[in-house]
Parts: structure tokens; sequence; C-alpha cells
């Protein structure tokens, strides 16, 4: 076998193909190196990323604080366990908590684990503190969310995707349709005392950056307080300023009870997610009730500190917020040139456009793949849909050049 042939992108496809489980679907470019916006290939070729991990590279790849955090912690210490105590834990609580105005924070790994988390933070508080009968609890959830890939999580998700065949599933999850107060406030006129919980996210990333309507973040809050029930903001996607905001709750001056983050809490470099709550919440869980090996593990917490540094040291949300406009703002002129295209719509730089044609079309991944051709990668979601993320550390100008590319596909496609 040449060596030509191992280095190439046919290769390392083939051999994922024969030796992994097909549980996705990647757009086929092989990407073997990255910094701030860009990636390149096996072959050298470099795109800008449209996509950053799902918003886990938000302060852009390889960014050199983060990486020199880790290989500093990393030649020290990297892992005790909670069995004892470590050195930068309580430094790293301290940060987040103070940052985003909570008492606590309970630490974890992936996204799943923090909203599993979550879940059974709000069920415990509302036996131990609520008073709702043992087993009893329910939690209201949107339809066509998306909160991780676990079985208790699939349990709530309506993507036959996500959870056919993986059944008997997990009770006590009430669906409404997201962006509607008259839902939420219906159930919770019938049933509040059986409610531990809503959770909810600001935007539906998944579900192809749907934003709900202004004033929905902070009604949903205010029918909770009303209702005595707790307000769960899954923010995995929409945190650590991809929206514009430290959080996206923050839009609407909402400060969730319990707030779920993930992915660029450690700036893609590690697996690191938390769950944030005052004392009267996280207090029910007691030593021995809830953990994780890797939780809270002084690498994680390191490399944390160093991604919310970046984060705020170059006002990564406020550039988020304007170039985010300024994108938009050039979609819809390209919207009006085209008929391919039938919305734009996000918040910061979590964004997506509509492809005029079903959801069973093959037509938003061909216009992906034609943007990979021209430099871009970005993927779609449900069919249709093509989700724009990239790394906040874009200046306008690479900005610009990304929109000449969009532009460039759409109207040649």
């Amino acid at each position: 076998m040449s060596s030509t042939l191992i280095h190439s992108s046919e290769y390392f496809i083939d051999l994922e193909h024969h030796h992994g489980a097909h549980n996705y679907h990647p757009l086929p470019v092989v990407l073997s190196k990255g910094e701030g916006v860009y990636v390149w290939d096996v072959e050298g070729k470099r795109y800008y990323d449209f996509l950053s991990a799902y918003s886990a590279v938000n302060q852009g790849h390889s960014h050199p604080k983060i990486v020199q955090a880790m290989i500093d912690q990393a030649q020290v210490l990297s892992l005790t366990s909670r069995a004892f105590y470590n050195n930068k834990l309580g430094l790293y609580e301290e940060k987040i908590t103070q940052l985003l105005g909570f008492d606590k924070v309970l630490p974890m790994n992936s996204g799943a684990e923090a909203v599993e988390t979550a879940v059974k933070l709000a069920r415990k508080w509302s036996y131990e503190v609520k008073g709702i009968h043992e087993n009893s609890a329910k939690i209201i959830v949107c339809e066509n969310n998306f909160h991780g890939r676990t079985t208790t999580i699939v349990s709530f998700s309506n993507d036959p995707d996500a959870n056919q065949n993986y059944g008997p599933f997990t009770p006590g999850f009430i669906k409404i349709p997201y962006n509607n107060l008259e839902a939420l406030e219906e159930v919770l006129k019938t049933d509040a005392q059986n409610i531990a919980a809503f959770l909810a996210e600001p935007i539906q990333g998944e579900a192809g950056v749907y934003v709900p309507d202004e004033g929905y973040l902070k009604g949903a809050s205010e029918l909770c307080k009303k209702y005595n029930v707790l307000f769960i903001a899954d923010e995995v996607q929409t945190g650590i300023a991809r929206t514009g905001k430290m959080i996206a709750c923050h839009h609407e001056g909402v400060q969730p009870d319990i707030l779920v983050l993930g992915k660029a809490l450690s700036g893609g470099m590690y697996p690191v997610s938390a769950v944030l709550a005052n004392n009267e919440i996280m207090n029910v869980i007691k030593p021995g009730q809830h953990g994780s090996t890797f939780g809270g593990n002084p690498l994680a917490c390191a490399v944390s500190m160093a991604a919310l540094d970046v984060i705020i040291d170059e006002k990564l949300a406020d550039n988020a917020e304007r170039l985010g406009k300024i994108f938009r703002a050039e979609i819809e002129k390209l919207i009006a040139e085209t008929t391919l295209i039938t919305k734009v719509r996000g918040k910061g730089l979590l964004n997506a456009i509509l492809i005029n044609d079903t959801p069973e079309s093959d037509t938003a991944w061909n216009i992906c793949l034609k943007l990979r051709d021209n430099g871009l990668l970005a993927k779609p979601t449900h069919g249709n849909i093509i989700r724009f993320a990239p790394p906040l550390v874009m200046t306008e100008e690479q900005l610009m050049d990304c929109v000449a590319i969009i532009r460039k596909t759409i109207l040649e496609f």
C-alpha cells in the first residue's frame, strides 16, 4: 500500500467505515489540523469552520492560552477523582459561579450527563423541598427538543432517529409545543402540584436554530415562579457567548433556576460540563448521591478557567453579537436575489438558513458539499436547514469572505 494512499481522505474514511459504528453521517472531508477559524484536511486544503464542533470551539481551534493551560496542568496532575480535594476545583467553582451569578456548581463531563444531572437535581428538590409525593414528579419538556442521547433523554424526544427501538422509556415527562406560553400555563394550571421543572433550550439548535418569540423565556421563567416549578435552561449549545451574551437567557434578563452548560466551557479542548444552581436547590445533593470519576478533575478545571478567560478578555460575546447582525443582514440581501433560500434566523453567531425544498430532499446536503468545495464547512440539520456557527474569534473581514463563499455557492447552485 503506497504512502499517498495511506494519507488520502479516502483511506481514513474507509478505515472509519470498516472499524467504527455507523452512528454518524459526516460530510466527506477528513480534517487533520485547526487554528482559529480555519481547519485543514489531510491533503492540506484550508477551510473556514462554520460549525465549530456544534458550538464547542467558540474560542477558535487550538487557542494558545487554552492549549498552554492544558499542557501545564497535564504535566503536573490530571486526575484525582473526587475521593480527594485538588487545588484547581475550588478555583474553577469560584470563577464560574461568580461569573454567572449562582451559589454552586456541580461539575460533569458531557452535555448529556449535565442534562441528566439537572433532571435528577430537579426531581430530588421536588420531593425534599417542594413536597411532591415520591416517584410522582413530572418535568415539562418541549417538542423538537435535543438534550442528548441517554435513555432518559431520548425518552422525551420526538425524533424517531433518536428513540426508535431504544425503549422501554423513562416516564415522568410532559411534552408541549415550543415557544407557546399558553400551552405551558395550561399544564401548570392543571398539575403544578406534581411538576418539578420546565426544561427548555433558549434556542432550539438541532431543530434548526429555532429562535422563540421575544419574551418567551421571560414569560416561561415567570410562570415557573408563579407555580413553584424550576426553570431549567439547557445552554449547552447556546451558552458561553455564542448568541451574543454569556448565556442566551440573559438577552431577556432571565436567570434560570438550574443552568446546564457544556461544549465551549473548555473551548473544545476537553469534555467539560456543568450544572449551576443556588443553595436551596443544590444542597439537596448529599455526599455519595451523585458524581463522576472525571467530573471536576484538575485538567478540566484548568482548561475551563482558561477558556472562560479567553471569552472575557477577547470580548467574544460582543463580537458574536456584532458579527451576527452583519451576517443576517448580508444573507437577507442574498435571499432577495434567489429563491433557493427562504429565510435566515438566529442570534449572535448561531444562525441557520432554510432551503427551499422538502426536509426529505438532499438539496441542503448537496449545497454543503459545494460549500466544502468552495472552502467552507457547514452541515444540514432536519433535512432542509443549514446551520452556520463559526468560531467567535472570527473577524469582520473573515466573515465577509465567508459571506462571499456562501453567496457564490448559492447563486451558482
